[in-house]
């Protein structure tokens, strides 16, 4: 298995539509960076929001999840409450390839804040929006910023194919648009 380097992110991305917008260099330039660097994508995060909250003292159960249990948000950014969470989405629309799996990492600079970024791995065939969850761990409110980076996507090509993609085994969250909540 190995790492994808930047030209094959870029020919797939213009060529496959593997990542769509698709920005063709890293945008550093008084903002979070985001674009293609030498191993790996930086993703931006969408305007918008769902900010989880205490009001209504519901229990988050993902067999059973409750829209109460946060507020929606839409804007240039978002500010997490202290020891919170939030979700969000890319900007970028993914179609992995069958023979490639991509892991996510957050971004150091929000890392450094105490803002950790979550995503599980995009599957062989998976394609929609990547859903992001942000944890504040500070004891203090956080911002994230809507349309600059959020988070690295790391594309590992196999040696061989999957037997079963995501796509094959009709993935529930295929093709997810907007940011999307647990489904059972």
């Amino acid at each position: 298995m190995a790492v994808m380097p930047d030209h094959w992110i870029r020919k797939m991305a213009l060529e496959k539509r593997m990542i769509d917008p698709f920005e063709d260099r890293l945008v550093r330039q008084g903002v979070i960076s985001y674009g293609v660097s030498s191993y790996g994508y930086d993703s931006r995060v969408s305007r918008e929001f769902k900010i989880f909250t205490d009001v209504d003292s519901v229990v988050v159960d993902p067999k059973n999840f409750e829209n109460r249990s946060f507020v929606e948000r839409e804007g240039d950014s978002c500010v997490i409450p202290p020891n919170s969470f939030a979700l969000a989405r890319t900007v970028e629309y993914f179609r992995i390839p069958r023979e490639v799996l991509v892991i996510c990492l957050g971004k150091s600079t929000y890392a450094r804040c105490g803002i950790i970024v979550n995503v599980t791995p995009l599957e062989p065939e998976w394609e929609g929006h990547v859903t992001l969850e942000f944890s504040n761990t500070t004891p203090l409110p956080a911002r994230i910023y809507a349309g600059e980076g959020a988070c690295q996507f790391i594309f590992l090509k196999a040696d061989s194919l999957c037997e079963v993609s995501y796509a094959d085994r009709a993935g529930k969250y295929m093709g997810q648009k907007g940011v999307t909540l647990p489904k059972l």
